[in-house]
């Protein structure tokens, strides 16, 4: 039997990078994958498809995970579609880079909006579902700079450790109701967003990792699939660091 197998999760900024690398994952292992996109209509249309090639049902939902009214519906549309929902993968992400002294508010604002108020979107919108079923597996991606900071980061660190402090809280509020609620730090995962930094920066990078080596949006999504699954029912509260050891 595959590792989630009949179960129902929806991941949130799937359309590319690790969110699409997780809901390819997830439907490589049997489960059906709902996910939201924001702006291409076309690359969600072309992930169903190919989610679809597993043997199990795929569908895209263009809905902004920082729109509180917008997740809620998301969530409604997902329950009737698909019937149930036993595991949520809050992804979607952006950043805003740069010096604390010429950060702008708008640059804050935005950050900590899309980061860490679509994780309470739309966690506070599954779980009535998942406290029904009393069962569940909340999965939030953060990063390793939510944990040692980074400069010009300012606005995306405390956002990721925002990420981290509430699914510690969730983790305390819900286990006694089998939901369980972890975190992923990737650390320097190889997207293309990582395309365009300086390739000789890149390298430099790389260097100052233990592996010696960048991290591909399959090593966050494996991480995914094991805090998915009944592999990891005995842990909650946790963050799995996927960094090849930057942090130690």
């Amino acid at each position: 039997m595959k590792l989630v197998e009949k179960k129902v999760a929806l991941v949130t900024g799937a359309s590319r990078g690790i969110g699409r690398s997780i809901a390819m994952r997830l439907a490589q292992e049997g489960a059906d994958v709902a996910f939201t996109y924001l702006s291409s209509i076309e690359k969600g249309e072309a992930l169903v498809k190919e989610l679809e090639q597993f043997g199990v049902k795929a569908k895209g939902y263009r809905s902004d995970a920082s729109d509180f009214q917008a997740a809620e519906q998301l969530v409604t549309d997902v329950l009737a579609d698909f019937g149930k929902l036993d595991i949520l993968i809050n992804n979607a992400g952006v950043t805003r880079d740069g010096l604390l002294m010429r950060m702008t508010e708008e640059q804050w604002d935005t950050v900590m909006t899309i980061n860490l108020k679509s994780v309470f979107n739309l966690t506070k919108a599954s779980i009535k579902s998942m406290m029904r079923a009393r069962s569940g597996s909340i999965i939030n991606i953060t990063s390793v700079v939510g944990i040692s900071g980074n400069a010009g980061q300012a606005n995306y660190s405390a956002s990721k450790a925002g990420i981290i402090g509430f699914t510690k809280s969730v983790a305390l509020e819900l286990g006694s109701r089998n939901i369980r609620s972890n975190a992923v730090a990737p650390g320097f995962i190889e997207t293309e967003m990582t395309d365009a930094i300086d390739a000789k920066a890149v390298e430099e990078w790389k260097q100052s990792i233990p592996m010696k080596r960048g991290g591909q949006p399959e090593d966050v999504a494996d991480a995914c699939i094991f805090l998915a699954s009944d592999l990891s029912r005995y842990i909650t509260g946790q963050v799995l660091q996927v960094d090849g050891g930057m942090l130690t």
